[in-house]
């Protein structure tokens, strides 16, 4: 067996997909394989206020990483982390939950133990996980540790989705056999799939007179970004990117036109969607909230909708295809057509569209969102990403201006509010060197998950956090406006400095006028050692033309009476 555990085996498994930190959160079944982890000083352990930002910081980090590890207690910590895990689930990133268990002896003796429900069953918590990861193992002997950790491991990364692991807290230091090589599982389908899902492809945009891209989400989870462009290259015409999807696609790209949202969509972009003749959307997710209330679905008689694993025609579907392959395959197939791309230009008056930049205000102005975003627009650069909370601000993330190189992070399968938090100190700490964060949030959202700022401070992570101060859930009131969307006003600025508390480098800002923002703004450029949060404080009811659209048509659809007949 020589000196390898059950901790020792799933640590190295960490190191061995990337892996250089993961997030826990101390309960006494785990304290034994937190200290087998500890033991590899190649891998980070961080600790986290609770676990429901522990699991939302490994959701935040796998986005920038590729995957994610957190580690809790059993029911009371693993449950607490369930709700960041659906959401990793909702947004196709492999995230690891560990849970400890109880004792192997437990379950035989007829023991009742705490933090459980009080039966003698204890496999209700795994059966709840399965339901929001692609596999899910209960480790109860020692020998079975190897295939159970690689089997989950391994489907996480293949299906680009969260894994289960439960080890029995009495297994954690147990003999183990030392892990072999590991290499990460890529999906891959059938050549003769792929070669008819081609064939079909090929001769659809060759017939079409208007072809158009449409660039989804999955593209990034699946590897299949640079394949996308490649396409678009090859065929020259008008590339549109669905809001979750922002920044996959270059906006300072010559064929770039724009977001599509159907009547919340960047000016000039929906009117060119509608009028192409053939829609290849690759890696979407059409749902309620990225079709506003299904009034921007694509018709299926003029789409092809390139899935990972298959690829959707008007006519028929092929299974097996993995969504790289085909996008770069079909790319070598095309004849340039620039149709959809000339029009565009036609109708903007201009060869990429872009609308007239927002005037400053004075410096003695009261801040005005228009005002908040003009600043944040200005502060972006290659190396910066801009992640943005659910909420107004996502509305007014997506119509800021990203450069080449500029990132966009946004969770808007799952849409939970205090997300943005804790994935921001996730994504930090997998940050590469050099690039930056700067993360808006809104004061409802940040009420939610705000202590996970005090270990940003303790991390020293440089990052520029706007929390938007407008006093309740904005998009909730434009949705359905009631007196449970305004909420106590807090002094956020001034928590940073009980934050610090005696050793941090916290920097707490308070920004009422256009002049304040943009001084905190330089001094959060200058600011070493610890994170910058601006408290933007603005009216409630100054939000975003596109949100009050966006919300009147999610309300008719949440709306729908029951069918009748």
């Amino acid at each position: 067996m020589g000196d390898f555990t059950v901790g020792s085996y799933l640590a190295t498994r960490f190191e061995q997909i990337g892996l250089k930190h993961y997030f826990v959160v101390p309960g006494d079944y785990n304290l034994i394989l937190l200290d087998e982890l500890l033991a590899h000083e190649d891998i980070e352990q961080v600790g986290c206020c609770n676990e429901l930002n522990a699991a939302y910081a490994a959701e935040g980090y796998a986005r920038v990483n590729g995957c994610g590890a957190v580690v809790t207690t059993f029911n009371v910590g693993a449950f607490s982390a369930l709700n960041g895990v659906a959401g990793a689930y909702a947004e196709r990133l492999p995230v690891i939950l560990v849970s400890s268990g109880p004792n192997t002896n437990d379950a035989a003796a007829g023991h009742l133990l705490h933090h459980t429900i009080g039966t003698h069953d204890f496999s209700y918590q795994y059966e709840m996980f399965r339901h929001v990861t692609c596999a899910a193992v209960r480790v109860l002997h020692a020998d079975d540790a190897p295939s159970m950790i690689d089997h989950a491991i391994g489907t996480a990364l293949r299906e680009r989705k969260p894994a289960y692991i439960e080890i029995a807290c009495n297994l954690s230091d147990a003999p183990c056999p030392a892990p072999g090589p590991f290499e990460a599982p890529r999906w891959s389908g059938g050549s003769r799939a792929l070669d008819a899902a081609v064939e079909r492809a090929a001769a659809l945009i060759g017939r079409a007179k208007r072809p158009l891209l449409l660039a989804g989400v999955h593209l990034r989870s699946f590897g299949a970004v640079g394949a996308f462009r490649e396409l678009a290259e090859a065929l020259g015409c008008a590339v549109a990117v669905m809001p979750d999807a922002k920044s996959l696609f270059p906006e300072d790209h010559p064929q770039y036109i724009g977001i599509y949202w159907g009547g919340v969509s960047t000016p000039g972009c929906e009117p060119i969607v509608d009028w192409a003749d053939l829609i290849v959307a690759a890696g979407p997710m059409f749902t309620d909230y990225t079709t506003v209330g299904w009034t921007a679905l694509p018709p299926r008689e003029r789409l092809i909708d390139a899935q990972p694993g298959r690829v959707r025609f008007p006519d028929a579907e092929c299974t097996g295809v993995a969504l790289a392959d085909f996008l770069s395959t079909v790319g070598g197939k095309v004849s340039p057509n620039a149709a959809t791309l000339e029009q565009y230009r036609r109708e903007t008056g201009g060869p990429d569209g872009e609308a007239a930049p927002t005037p400053s205000a004075g410096p003695d102005s009261a801040l005005t969102r228009a005002e908040l975003w003009r600043q944040v627009e200005r502060e972006l650069d290659a190396k910066t990403t801009l992640l943005v909370e659910t909420g107004d601000s996502w509305f007014n993330g997506m119509y800021t201006r990203l450069p080449g190189g500029a990132r966009f992070e946004i969770e808007m399968q799952w849409g939970s509010i205090g997300w943005a938090v804790p994935a921001s100190f996730g994504y930090a700490m997998g940050l590469e060197p050099r690039r930056r964060l700067i993360s808006v949030i809104g004061d409802g959202s940040f009420q939610l998950t705000a202590q996970e700022v005090a270990n940003i401070i303790r991390h020293g992570r440089e990052m520029l956090i706007l929390l938007v101060n407008n006093r309740g859930y904005v998009v909730e009131s434009e949705i359905h406006d009631g007196p449970y969307n305004y909420i106590k006003n807090w002094d956020y600025a001034g928590l940073v400095a009980a934050w610090n508390a005696e050793d941090g480098h916290g920097l707490g800002l308070v920004a009422a006028t256009a002049g304040e923002l943009a001084s905190a703004v330089e001094r959060a450029r200058g600011h070493r050692g610890g994170p910058v949060l601006v408290e933007c404080r603005i009216e409630h009811d100054d939000c975003s033309r596109q949100l009050l659209e966006w919300g009147s048509k999610v309300a008719e659809a949440n709306a729908r009476p029951p069918h009748q007949g």
